[in-house]
């Protein structure tokens, strides 16, 4: 089931699912498709979540600007702490801006780093007026939590 966001503006609460569905595959045509024995939305609908985790490595190839014009989420979780995950980064968080910029609805959107690194501080940099104009917000943190002898940082997320 999905829902679609209220005009009441601020963040509309959407469906909740147990589990984000993966990233749709591509056919011969280049165009989306759904999963095999999933539900899908009709073509060129977009599907609206609270929360999408974004992956990294091999399978970032996936999103690209088309994911992010169908995936809306109040919140991307994008991961990619090694230098082979990191090289693909910059195209993922260019294909957000891209995707972002299609919405006919203007959602805030929360994009959550699971690290820190050069690569996210450069193109934080260099496209912080297009986050603040498309109203995505990127959340650093500066708070540590200390599990069984190993410290990392971390926000919360209120829905």
């Amino acid at each position: 089931a999905r829902s679609e966001p209220s005009d009441k503006g601020g963040r509309a609460p959407l469906s909740r699912k147990s589990s984000v569905p993966k990233a749709a595959t591509r056919g011969p045509s280049g165009s989306a498709g759904s999963r095999p024995g999933g539900s899908a939305a009709p073509p060129g609908s977009p599907v609206y979540l609270d929360l999408a985790y974004l992956p990294s490595g091999s399978s970032a190839r996936l999103l690209d600007e088309e994911f992010f014009r169908r995936v809306r989420a109040l919140c991307y979780v994008i991961s990619g702490q090694d230098q082979r995950k990191e090289e693909g980064m910059r195209a993922v968080l260019d294909a957000l801006l891209a995707g972002k910029q299609q919405w006919d609805r203007d959602l805030q959107v929360t994009l959550i780093p699971t690290f820190d690194s050069v690569a996210m501080h450069e193109w934080y940099e260099e496209t912080h007026a297009r986050h603040q104009a498309l109203g995505i917000t990127v959340l650093g943190s500066n708070s540590t939590v200390s599990m069984q002898d190993e410290a990392f940082p971390a926000c919360k997320v209120e829905f």
